[in-house]
C-alpha cells in the first residue's frame, strides 16, 4: 500500500517551551483508551493527579479537565508533566501526533501537517511547490469509497493544483480554482469529463462579478463557534493586507487536505468555497498572513461544527455566492 506525504512533512519538530502559543491551551485533549487505561493505573503522585483530571465527556469521550484554560498537564514552564517524567511514548495519541495528519482511505494513505501549529504553519505556507512524496507501507484494506468518484478526484486535484501555480496572480489563480471546482464537480456528477479553459473562465468570471461587501466573511465567521479572544478581536479589526504568496501555499494546502474528502458526500463545490473563502479572510484580516492562517485554523479547522457551518453556508449564505467571491478576487483593488 503507497502512503503519501508533502514534501516538507519530516520538516517538522516541535520547540516546546519557545513556541508562541500551544497545543496544550484552550483545546480539550482527547485521550484514546489505552492511554486513559495506562493513566488510570499509573501509581504516585502523577497517576494520582491524572485520576483527578480525566473525565469522561457528554459523547463518551475521555478528555482532559480544561483548568484555566490549560491543559493540567502542562507546566509552568511550558512543557509536559507526562512526557517530562515518562517519555514521550507515554503521551496520548492525540499529543503524540499533533500536528501530524493522517487520511487513511483503506488502500492508501496520505499525510500532512496541521496549519492550526505556529512551527507547522511557518512550514506548509514557506514550501514551494512540490509533489507528494511516495512511501511503501505494509499495511493495507480493501477501500470503502466509490473507486470511481476517487478516480476523478485524484486526477481532478492534479489539475486544480496545476491551474493554481500554472497564474504568475495569485487572485486570477485563485479565480480559476473556483471555476474549476466547479467543473470537477460537473464530473463527480456523472457528466462526461471535458476540457476546461482558464482563461475563458476568468474573463467570464469577470463579467460575472458583482459588489461585495469586504466585510461580510468576517460577520460570517464571527457567527462560528469562537475559542479565542484574539480571534474574536481578529474578526472586528479588519485590516487588510495585499495578495501575496503565502495565500497561494494555503490554498494549496486546503485543496491538498479537502479536495478528497469530497468521496464521502460528492460535495466538492462546498469543499473549495471554504478554501478560497479562507484565502479571501486571511487578506481582509490582515497582519501576518502565516500568524493570521494559523489562527483561522486553530479556531475553524479543529472544529468539526466550524467546518460543517462553512460547508453549509457555501450554498446558502450571501458572503459565499459566486458573483461576491469572484468580485473580492479579481475587482477588489482595496490594496
Amino acid at each position: 500500500m503507497k502512503l503519501f506525504k508533502p514534501a516538507y512533512f519530516d520538516n517538522f519538530r516541535c520547540i516546546a517551551d519557545k513556541c508562541p502559543d500551544s497545543c496544550c491551551k484552550e483545546w480539550d485533549v482527547q485521550v484514546d483508551d489505552a492511554a486513559a487505561e495506562f493513566y488510570r493505573q499509573l501509581p504516585g503522585a502523577l497517576g494520582d493527579r491524572l485520576r483527578q483530571v480525566l473525565t469522561v465527556d457528554d459523547d463518551g469521550d475521555t478528555v482532559m479537565i480544561i483548568e484555566n484554560g490549560r491543559c493540567p498537564m502542562w507546566r509552568q514552564d511550558s512543557l509536559c508533566r507526562i512526557q517530562a517524567e515518562l517519555g514521550h511514548d507515554a503521551l496520548c495519541r492525540t499529543c503524540r501526533e499533533f500536528p501530524r495528519l493522517t487520511h487513511d482511505y483503506g488502500d492508501f494513505i496520505e499525510r500532512g501537517l496541521e496549519l492550526s501549529c505556529p512551527v507547522a504553519a511557518q512550514i506548509i505556507l514557506s514550501a514551494p511547490c512540490a509533489p507528494f512524496i511516495e512511501e511503501e507501507v505494509s499495511r493495507g484494506e480493501e477501500p470503502e469509497y466509490d473507486t470511481e468518484a476517487m478516480d476523478i478526484l485524484l486526477r481532478t486535484r492534479r489539475e486544480a493544483l496545476t491551474l493554481l501555480e500554472d497564474h504568475a496572480s495569485v487572485e486570477e489563480a485563485l479565480a480559476i480554482v473556483l471555476l474549476y471546482g466547479y467543473h470537477a464537480q460537473a464530473q463527480l456528477d456523472g457528466e462526461p469529463e471535458s476540457a476546461f479553459d482558464p482563461e475563458a473562465a476568468l474573463e467570464s468570471a469577470t463579467d460575472f462579478a458583482q459588489p461585495a461587501d469586504i466585510a461580510a466573511l468576517p460577520e460570517f465567521y464571527s457567527s462560528l463557534e469562537i475559542l479565542t479572544d484574539a480571534w474574536h478581536q481578529r474578526l472586528h479589526s479588519l485590516s487588510p493586507a495585499p495578495w501575496s504568496e503565502p495565500l497561494r501555499a494555503l490554498a494549496r494546502y486546503g485543496i491538498e487536505r479537502y479536495w478528497l474528502q469530497a468521496v464521502s458526500d460528492y460535495d466538492l463545490v462546498g469543499r473549495v468555497k471554504l478554501i478560497i473563502a479562507s484565502c479571501l479572510l486571511i487578506k481582509i484580516l490582515g497582519g501576518d498572513p502565516i500568524e493570521t492562517a494559523q489562527l483561522y485554523s486553530k479556531e475553524i479547522e479543529n472544529s468539526a461544527e466550524n467546518v460543517d457551518a462553512i460547508l453549509d453556508a457555501a450554498y446558502t449564505h450571501p458572503a459565499f455566492t459566486d458573483n461576491k467571491l469572484l468580485w473580492l478576487l479579481l475587482k477588489w483593488r482595496a490594496l
